[in-house]
């Protein structure tokens, strides 16, 4: 080849092979942690539901991408794990999320900060959905006041030790995000027991949620309330109209129209309902561009 033309070959190459650094990109992590919120759990199609990719760790990737964030989700979530399944149960989930992570004979928790210890430089985002579990079937006790205590204290010492191996396997500074959840209690307004809906607005404001926001900041993670943002504070006596149940408190209107607990008594977000949360926790991320 002509020695004037060997610049001109050099440019086409670099122009039609692309170079090494953008080949060699590396994915950036969004890893999920915890229970049938995490794994996106619906109960549709009737009558037994699925996990769905309507489920806000799926979500929360889109919502990343509008600040920047191009994240590849590992989901370990599995329905039904609480905070001490999460730490000690071994055999195989029987909820994954869709293209959910299998770690069949490891925990929930030990297979996660491995992955996480492992891909250390590359985990951009960890969120945590766990606890909801431990205290939600204190509704279905005979005194759900007196189950609630120790339900916490459950959650206070499994959720430490939680945070401490996660915190310990991504290092001091990626962002790790802790939600609560939608009072969803709040629906059985409408299924006939106003007492415990009253009661549970009580239970998120005053003992479980700041049992949660203390563990998350204690170890450098993000907490986000759910339950404040999908209304449930709303004082009882602001009234609206929702069909098919007429005149009901507006905190149990917003929590019949995002979660199915009202017309099904199930706890699980709608597809309404999971974006919200995706929206919260992609509100926490710095803007990239």
């Amino acid at each position: 080849m002509p020695r004037r033309l060997i610049p001109v070959a050099a440019a086409l190459i670099a122009l039609a092979v692309p170079s090494a650094a953008h080949a060699a990109k590396k994915p950036l992590y969004y890893v999920s942690l915890g229970d049938s919120y995490a794994a996106g759990y619906q109960p549709v199609p009737r009558p037994h539901g699925a996990t769905t990719r309507h489920g806000f760790a799926y979500q929360l990737v889109g919502q990343a991408r509008k600040r920047g964030y191009d994240f590849t989700l590992v989901n370990f979530g599995c329905g039904g794990e609480t905070t001490t399944s999460i730490l000690e149960r071994k055999k195989k989930c029987a909820g994954l999320g869709p293209g959910g992570a299998k770690y069949a004979g490891k925990t929930q928790a030990a297979a996660a900060a491995r992955f996480i210890k492992k891909h250390r430089s590359r985990i951009g985002l960890i969120t945590v959905s766990i606890g909801g579990n431990d205290v939600t079937s204190c509704a279905k006790a005979t005194d759900p006041v007196a189950c609630v205590g120790p339900a916490l204290e459950k959650v206070k010492a499994n959720g430490k030790v939680l945070m401490k191996r996660l915190r310990a396997a991504a290092g001091k500074k990626t962002r790790i995000v802790g939600i609560t959840y939608p009072d969803v209690l709040l629906g059985n307004w409408v299924n006939g027991d106003q007492d415990l809906a009253k009661l549970s607005v009580v239970a998120f404001q005053s003992l479980l949620n700041p049992a949660l926001k203390d563990i998350y900041e204690s170890y450098g993670a993000k907490f986000v309330d759910v339950t404040e943002a999908s209304g449930a504070y709303t004082p009882l006596d602001q009234i609206t109209a929702l069909a098919p149940y007429g005149q009901i408190p507006s905190a149990v209107a917003e929590v019949c129209e995002l979660t199915y607990y009202c017309q099904y008594k199930d706890i699980h977000p709608k597809t309404s309902g999971y974006k919200l949360i995706a929206q919260l926790v992609a509100a926490t991320l710095a803007h990239k561009h």
